[in-house]
């Protein structure tokens, strides 16, 4: 009778997390962005704007997809220096495009008040770095190839040069940006759920090392090969059933003005792993309540990752990089 009582409440808190799931705009999931972040070092003393620029024309999805300056800067657009943006869309060389001052799917800003600048969403693969002044002074990169899902870079306006941390770097900051909030939201539900226990705890531990590891893994070793378009090319050749889901629920999220939750096939795996690893593993419950547990953890932190994720990430790239 216990154990049934114990089950009803687990179950109907497992029904809460979902329905305050669904009471929320699909922005994105726990799994790691494409992101990157451009800090500049003895940056320029007057106002300057910086961009990412990518070849070809913008993409012409303006009333679809948010970005750009409208959906980055709102009401706010017409606080940014007409004079200096002017300068800055005219010094972008010809057959390329500023990402956010002249796209639609890139999310950032090209101002900043310390001199870190974060872009995330649909980066490219092949980027430059734009950088102009108020007085007209201007730095432009050469084309540069984004080595990791999430990364960072440096630009010296002092000797107009751009640094890059080593890639392994890169692939740790991504997987603590994904792990460390997965092991606060996570385990906290395993104290609710009465669970924490010397043997459960390590178990808790592992999994998450080997789902999250993996996850991180698995989109870097995409976007290293593939660019921008990894993601979707490990989709299609190893996930072909979910491949196809998530082509429908892009549809409904593009409609929806929601970005389109790009990891959901291995947020899929990741979720029936760690249910069939708890399942065999934990001690001291049933197996019911074992994949209960397992949902609830991985709905809390789809959840509560929309809201920690960035700050996460920022906080781990300036301690890291």
């Amino acid at each position: 009778m216990k154990e049934r009582s114990a089950v009803l409440k687990h179950g109907l808190l497992l029904f809460l997390l979902a329905a305050a799931l669904l009471t929320v705009p699909v922005l994105a999931d726990m799994g790691p962005k494409p992101q990157l972040t451009v800090r500049v070092e003895n940056g320029p003393e007057e106002l300057y704007y910086l961009d990412l620029l990518e070849e070809g024309e913008p993409y012409p999805y303006p009333d679809q997809v948010p970005g750009g300056l409208k959906g980055n800067y709102g009401e706010e657009l017409e606080t940014l220096d007409q004079d200096l943006l002017a300068a800055f869309t005219a010094a972008v060389p010809e057959g390329w495009h500023a990402c956010v001052a002249q796209g639609d799917l890139v999310w950032g800003r090209i101002g900043s008040q310390d001199g870190c600048f974060t872009f995330s969403y649909m980066l490219p693969s092949t980027f430059r770095i734009l950088l102009v002044t108020k007085s007209g002074e201007t730095f432009l990169s050469e084309p540069m190839e984004r080595q990791a899902l999430q990364c960072s870079l440096t630009v010296d306006w002092a000797t107009k040069t751009v640094k890059s941390p080593p890639l392994w770097k890169g692939y740790i900051v991504q997987f603590l940006a994904t792990f460390l909030p997965t092991l606060a939201i996570e385990g906290l539900l395993l104290l609710l759920f009465r669970l924490w226990s010397k043997r459960n705890a390590l178990v808790f531990l592992g999994v998450n090392l080997l789902t999250q590891g993996g996850l991180t893994l698995w989109m870097s070793v995409g976007v290293v090969h593939g660019g921008a378009n990894g993601i979707s090319m490990l989709s299609s050749d190893y996930f072909s059933l979910f491949t196809r889901i998530q082509s429908w629920l892009d549809s409904l999220c593009y409609e929806a003005e929601g970005i389109s939750p790009r990891l959901l096939p291995a947020e899929l795996v990741i979720l029936l792993a760690e249910a069939a690893l708890y399942r065999k593993l934990f001690r001291d419950c049933s197996k019911r309540k074992a994949v209960l547990y397992a949902l609830a953890a991985n709905l809390a932190s789809f959840l509560l990752g929309l809201y920690l994720a960035e700050p996460v990430w920022k906080f781990v790239v300036d301690t890291m990089l």
